[in-house]
């Protein structure tokens, strides 16, 4: 098994190897070769997962990873943007030797605009000899509201008519045009589908006109390797829980911090909950998520608000009225005091953030909490990082690589 870091320039593969004798070459490569075009960083659910595939699959084929280089790929940049474009390009270069491609698609892992993201998906497509596209996400195009979009340009609303179908285009070109895409592919070689949600099955069949579609959920650990973490997980590994005592009940929430994963309803249902019930938050902002000159990410801010951190009775008071309410003027002695200095449903010493964790320590994690909740809202996103590593089941090969030589 092999893992690169790969660069857009100089060649992949060495050049001893490259001379090799034939017999040598041959004797290298009697496992079937087997390329996966994934990102490869700590802090990716994606690259988390095709670890885990690299680990199960590296006794039946020969892994290559080319990991896609998210400086290059997500700039706006034109200069940056054409290095993106050559680091595809000698990716693609690669990939056609070997025996079967599967990439590993998060749309945004390609690009940011939409034109970027569907030429080098056809890129990767048309050099791939076999190919297994492993969907994390399913774009969803709904049909275009023509009437909505004739109401706006007849108040004369321009802008807002430009931006429908602006947004309409890219989510048809992201979902039926990539879909397209690989059904014209299917005729001339073997091209395969996996999703993650018989859902998605559904809809990449019947919607999509898709052969060759597999449901397969998200795997990262085995029986045994669950079993063992269990076993090795203890609190001593997290330093921040120190100040917890020990018989509170433990409730962790795993992943980068967003909107859809749903983690202010955890926060709103631990103020009905005793007092000894403590939430965890693993994970951090997502890095392509950092704004500049933001002191404070506003995911973080509403799990403050919903909290009721670092916050007092006067402030909501003033915060929660209207700009022509009249001013509230308070008179504090020293019984009120404390009640002002401090907000009743003030949740911060029950609830602990523990920031972005290696793999194994994310695991740990799982492991000591009494309860892992994943409150997260349907957004259309099939898949999760941190779910699929509390799922236990072996990954089925035939379901990661169904195209590869000697698998059906």
């Amino acid at each position: 098994m092999t893992t690169l870091e790969f660069e857009s320039q100089p060649s992949l593969l060495p050049l001893a190897a490259v001379g090799a004798p034939p017999l040598l070459r041959a004797s290298r490569t009697a496992r079937s070769r087997l390329a996966v075009v994934s990102t490869h960083d700590d802090l990716c659910g994606i690259a988390a997962y095709t670890r885990s595939l690299e680990r199960q699959l590296g006794d039946v084929f020969d892994v290559t990873v080319f990991q896609l280089n998210q400086f290059l790929l997500r700039s706006t940049h034109r200069r940056v943007r054409r290095f993106g474009d050559r680091h595809i390009q000698a990716i693609c270069r690669e990939i056609r030797h070997f025996d079967t491609v599967n990439l590993q698609l998060e749309h945004g892992t390609l690009g940011r605009s939409c034109g970027d993201i569907f030429r080098r998906f056809n890129w990767i497509v048309r050099a791939s000899p076999r190919l297994s596209v492993t969907f994390h996400s399913i774009m969803l195009s709904e049909a275009f509201d023509v009437a909505e979009w004739f109401r706006e340009i007849c108040r004369f609303n321009f802008t807002k008519a430009i931006a429908m179908r602006s947004g309409y285009m890219r989510a048809n070109r992201l979902s039926a045009g990539i879909a397209r895409r690989l059904r014209r592919a299917q005729r001339f070689k073997p091209v395969a589908l996996v999703v993650h949600t018989r859902r998605d099955l559904w809809y990449m069949k019947y919607v999509h006109g898709m052969r060759n579609v597999y449901d397969h959920p998200l795997s990262f650990i085995d029986g045994g390797e669950a079993q063992e973490i269990r076993r090795t997980a203890s609190r001593a590994k997290f330093p921040v829980l120190d100040a917890v005592p020990a018989p509170s009940k433990l409730i962790g929430v795993f992943g980068f911090l967003g909107r859809y994963k749903g983690f202010d309803t955890v926060v709103r249902a631990l103020h009905h909950l005793p007092e000894e019930y403590h939430l965890l938050i693993f994970g951090g902002v997502h890095p392509n998520e950092i704004r500049r000159h933001q002191p404070i990410d506003p995911v973080v801010s509403s799990l403050f608000d919903v909290g009721f951190i670092d916050t007092s009775v006067v402030e909501r008071t003033r915060t929660s009225s209207g700009a022509s309410a009249p001013a509230i003027s308070v008179a504090v002695d020293g019984s009120m005091r404390d009640l002002l200095v401090e907000h009743p449903k003030d949740l911060s010493t029950r609830i602990h953030f523990l920031g972005s964790q290696s793999d194994a320590d994310f695991l740990s994690g799982m492991a000591v909490c009494d309860t892992v909740v994943f409150p997260y809202l349907e957004v259309g996103q099939s898949s999760s990082g941190p779910i699929s590593s509390d799922r236990v089941p072996h990954t089925h090969l035939s379901a990661v690589c169904p195209l590869s030589p000697g698998h059906d």
